[in-house]
């Protein structure tokens, strides 16, 4: 039994059903004030140095965060991460899926202090969902505004460009929300990652022995060496007075010495 399992046996009666509606209920809330102007973003942003002076409901609101923009594309926003964090939750069970969501919000909050200065969002948890997703679905078609149709494993791709790219030559305030989404990811998958390693692996080595023996000549000259490969139009006889029965092209065939391999007695 794994950790996943022993943690879900134990604590599943705590989990909560359909936590992608309630979190999109509460963007959609804050949303609203914001159109208003009744909420500003930067009280909702996760700021661990106002955090520290007592504003301590940052370490909550900023899971709220809505997607900044106009109406249409919040929408569609919100439609992925219902598609998807829905999928996540049908595939795992509701225990799973929350805990999924729950180191991905710890690590972000946990990383953030590592850098009290600087704000953090639900970006990068959002990302992890989406990487979650391409990942045991890849071939899913994604139509982009609901007419670009393009698989998902593409988009995931440049996500992981992305990633890579911010960890390597962002601030260190944003490759720690890199390491954070990428930790419940981790977390669900290294088994499965280390399995496609594997299987690559082994994979390469039989495409690679297939192309060796595809190569390998059916007629090898025992004399000379000549094969029906590096000599095509050569022909080949064998010697069944040989002992093993022995391959020659047709210019040593005759007047050879013939071959008597005695077997060696113990």
């Amino acid at each position: 039994m794994t950790l996943l399992d022993r943690l879900e046996n134990k604590y599943r009666r705590f989990a909560l059903p359909n936590v992608t509606v309630y979190l999109i209920i509460g963007q959609i809330f804050f949303y609203a004030g914001i159109m208003a102007q009744m909420i500003y973003v930067d009280e909702l942003m996760l700021t661990p140095a106002d955090v520290l002076k007592g504003q301590v409901w940052q370490l909550f609101s900023f899971i709220f965060i809505p997607p900044i923009t106009n109406p249409l594309f919040a929408f569609f926003i919100w439609y992925l991460f219902y598609l998807m964090g829905t999928a996540l939750e049908n595939h795992w069970g509701v225990f799973r899926y929350n805990l999924f969501l729950l180191v991905g919000y710890m690590a972000t909050v946990g990383f953030a202090f590592l850098t009290p200065g600087s704000q953090a969002t639900n970006g990068f948890v959002g990302g992890s969902v989406f990487l979650a997703f391409a990942f045991l679905y890849p071939d899913f078609v994604l139509y982009l505004f609901f007419i670009l149709p393009i698989r998902i494993k593409w988009l995931a791709l440049v996500t992981w460009i992305f990633y890579f790219i911010s960890f390597a030559v962002g601030p260190w305030s944003q490759r720690f929300m890199v390491l954070a989404s990428i930790c419940n990811f981790l977390l669900f998958f290294w088994h499965d990652i280390l399995s496609k390693i594997r299987y690559g692996r082994i994979k390469m080595v039989r495409q690679a022995t297939r192309i060796v023996e595809k190569d390998e000549p059916m007629h090898r000259c025992i004399a000379c060496g000549a094969t029906d490969k590096t000599h095509p139009g050569l022909e080949f006889r064998y010697c069944g007075d040989c002992k093993p029965v022995s391959c020659y092209c047709i210019d040593h065939l005759s007047g050879h010495q013939h071959i008597q391999t005695s077997k060696r007695r113990d």
